[in-house]
Parts: C-alpha cells; sequence; structure tokens
C-alpha cells in the first residue's frame, strides 16, 4: 500500500511573525501567553510551508489549524490501522512528510519508521527489517522501485482547498467524481487552452465543463468551508490561483494548475501541468503521455518531457531527457521505430538529452522547467543530444552543424 501526494512544500518562519518569535523567546521561563498558543479562530494560520517550486519560485503557504486537524485523519482515510507501521523517506520540512506522514500517524496512533534519506538498494531490506505495512510516498518515489505492491493513489496540493482520494482502488485513477463526494468536497473540470494558459469561456465569459474523457483544469470553489488561505507576502504571489465567474457571476473557484481527465464512470486520472502541456504542429502535447510511451521501453530508466522553443517555429517542440536502464546502451533505431509507432507525429520528441540522472525537486518531482530553459544548444550542454531527422526518418546526433541547420531553416523537424 503506498500514498501519492502531488504537491509539497518546506515549512518556514515568514519575516511577518518575527517580533511574535523574539516576545515569546524572551518569556522562556514562564507558561506561553494564551494568545500566542491558542487560536482566535480554526482558520488563523497554524505554520507556513513552502510549496514546492515545481514551475517557479517556492511560495510560503499559509496552513491553518483547520487543515492540521484534517492531516490528522488522513491515514483513516486511506484505510490505514494502528498496527499498521509506516516507511517515511520525505523530508520532514514538506507538508507531506511532516503534516500527513507524523501528523497522520498520531492520528491514527500508528509507528512511524523515519529514513533520513531515500534509497531504492535499502529499501526493501529496511521493510523487511521493520515489518513495514505502508509505504508514503511522492513525486517519482515509485519509479525508482523495480517491483512495487498495489498503490492507492491520491491527489492534493499544499496550499490546495481540493483532494481526491482513489477510494475503490481503481488502477490508474487518483479519485472519482461521484455525486456524494462532489458534494462533501466540491470540484469542476474546465476546458482549458493551453495556447493562452487561460481557462476557455462562453459568450456569457463563464468557463465551460469538460465532458468525459476531455482533459480539463481541477478548479474548486473557495468557501469558508473550503477556504485558499494564500501566501505570506504580497498579493502578487496569488496572481492566477483564484478564478473569478467561472459559472456564474461572482463566484470564486481556486485553480490548481493541473489537467485531470475523468471518464465516463467518473474515475479521476493526472493528466498533465498546465505549464508542462505545450502545442506544437497546431496540436496539444501532455508530457505525461509521452513519457509513458518512452518508458515502454526495456533500455530506458527514466524519462522527462518538456517542450521547447525553437526559432523560426511557433509552439514548443518536444525534447525528451534519458537516463538509460544498466546495462544497456541508447538504441536511436529501435526508439525511432518506438515512437513512431507509439505517438501521432505532432507528439514525437524533436529532441534527446541523454543523461546520468533526472534533475527534480525536493520533492521528488522532474525539473521540466529549468531544463526547457537549458535548451538544446550543444555548444551548452555536455550531455549527448540527439535531433529527429524527418526526411531520414532516424534520431542523429545533434552536431553544432546540424544545430546551425536548424536555426538557418535548413534542416527540418
Amino acid at each position: 500500500m503506498g500514498l501519492h501526494l502531488w504537491a509539497a512544500g518546506a515549512e518556514t518562519h515568514p519575516a511577518g511573525i518575527s517580533d511574535l518569535l523574539a516576545e515569546a523567546s524572551a518569556e522562556v521561563d514562564e507558561p506561553v501567553p494564551g494568545y500566542l498558543s491558542s487560536p482566535q479562530n480554526i482558520m488563523d494560520t497554524c505554520l507556513y510551508i513552502f510549496t514546492s517550486g515545481t514551475t517557479g519560485l517556492p511560495k510560503a503557504a499559509r496552513i491553518s489549524h483547520l487543515k492540521i486537524l484534517q492531516c490528522q485523519g488522513f491515514y483513516q482515510l486511506c484505510g490505514a490501522h494502528q498496527d499498521d507501521v509506516i516507511y517515511l523517506a520525505l523530508p520532514l520540512y514538506h507538508m507531506s512528510g511532516s503534516l500527513l506522514g507524523i501528523v497522520g500517524c498520531l492520528g491514527i496512533g500508528a509507528t512511524v519508521v523515519l529514513k533520513s534519506k531515500f534509497s531504492a538498494g535499502q529499501f526493501w531490506e529496511d521493510c523487511q527489517q521493520h515489518r513495514v505495512t505502508v509505504f508514503q510516498y511522492i513525486g517519482e518515489l515509485c519509479r525508482y522501485l523495480v517491483n512495487q505492491p498495489p498503490v492507492l493513489e491520491t491527489y492534493g496540493l499544499t496550499e490546495g482547498n481540493v483532494a481526491t482520494f482513489n477510494y475503490t482502488g481503481q488502477q490508474g485513477a487518483v479519485g472519482r467524481a461521484s455525486w456524494l463526494y462532489k458534494h462533501v468536497f466540491p470540484f469542476s473540470l474546465i476546458r482549458y487552452d493551453v495556447t493562452t494558459g487561460e481557462p476557455i469561456r462562453n459568450i456569457q465569459g463563464h468557463c465551460v465543463a469538460t465532458s468525459p474523457g476531455e482533459p480539463g483544469l481541477l478548479v474548486a470553489p473557495v468557501s469558508p468551508q473550503s477556504p485558499f488561505l494564500g501566501y505570506a507576502g504580497g498579493p502578487e504571489l496569488a496572481r492566477g490561483k483564484l478564478l473569478k465567474d467561472v459559472f456564474r457571476p461572482g463566484d470564486v473557484f481556486f485553480n490548481t494548475g493541473d489537467l485531470l481527465v475523468c471518464d465516463d464512470q467518473g474515475f479521476l486520472r493526472f493528466h498533465d501541468r498546465t505549464g508542462d502541456t505545450f502545442r506544437w504542429k497546431g496540436e496539444n502535447v501532455a508530457t505525461t503521455e509521452v513519457a509513458e510511451a518512452l518508458e515502454a521501453l526495456d533500455f530506458l530508466q527514466e524519462v522527462n518531457v518538456y517542450g521547447v522553443t525553437v526559432p523560426g517555429h511557433e509552439g514548443r517542440a518536444g525534447m525528451a531527457a534519458l537516463v538509460l536502464r544498466p546495462p544497456h546502451s541508447l538504441d536511436l533505431v529501435q526508439l525511432y521505430a518506438h515512437v513512431s509507432e507509439n505517438l501521432p507525429p505532432y507528439a514525437r520528441p524533436r529532441f534527446l538529452r541523454l543523461q546520468e540522472c533526472l534533475a527534480t525537486t525536493e520533492t521528488f518531482k522532474q525539473q521540466k522547467v529549468r531544463m526547457a530553459k537549458e535548451g538544446f544548444d550543444p555548444s551548452t550542454l555536455s550531455d549527448p543530444l540527439y535531433i529527429l531527422d524527418q526526411a531520414g526518418g532516424a534520431y542523429l546526433p545533434l552536431t553544432p552543424a546540424r544545430y546551425s541547420a536548424l536555426l538557418a531553416g535548413d534542416l527540418r523537424i
């Protein structure tokens, strides 16, 4: 059994509470004043946790006392019990490790095994030694384990007001949009334009709900029961996180920044980050779908797909960073045949970058924004690079000469 969270962050003390900390430390030998230890309201800020900064700079999200109490019931919702032994290798300054992990264990009275750093080589030995029954993971951790047990996946964000649970155990799902669940925890999927980076609105100016099987932006109504508390700092940090007039004038919804798909049975599946999906040749390309296709090759261990800008071309061209599975070598002929068979022409990566390991955030999420900024210039990157030769039907080394030909418009991609 494992638990999957899609976002987390790091705990911090923002500058705005420095005076309170100084006052509290000055009274260290006396009981803590009641106004410091007792919240005035359950929505008061209990602590601050940084978002992971997957697509930008980390922001200190306000965490209320209510959310702490909700996290205390996390493992109970997932079916864990007091007799379980929970293996935790996540940073404790992130929400997944501290609130869901430690506070969640306190909520059910379970045993927690703390690991200072995740090690795929030591994982199974640790589980056997400590009789682990539950493993809480995040980001890419499960990709590091070759033979993994059945996994219960969930979806949530550090600062978000919506979460989903795959309570039925449907393979590949992160939750289900049943009428009862949406009545208690309301959310919607709305149509999203990846070109403009904005939701699609009708002639009345309202957003449009998606149809079954159609990727949509996950949004949740902001209310006293499901608040968005924002971030420490200026209001500009929350820009884009709130959408107004979504379904009726005056309503306010939290923008998760994630695209999900709801099938005709109501099962929810993660599709892509809004900033990760890109447009090429007039078509939308989901990085997760391309990565899944490439990962089917036995000589590839990890894949990170992202879009890069190419001078003289509209949109972004697909690029894939690859890590080989030892002791295999890169088979460009098989790779080209595989993508030609399994991906439409517009989704086939135009560039390949071979790496020893993939760059990830502290919460084990792939670094797509940084990789996209680094581009594909062979004069600035030391990693082996390859380019898709459309005319020749093959991936070829991206030499300085081919790079210059591409910029000059003499090489078609």
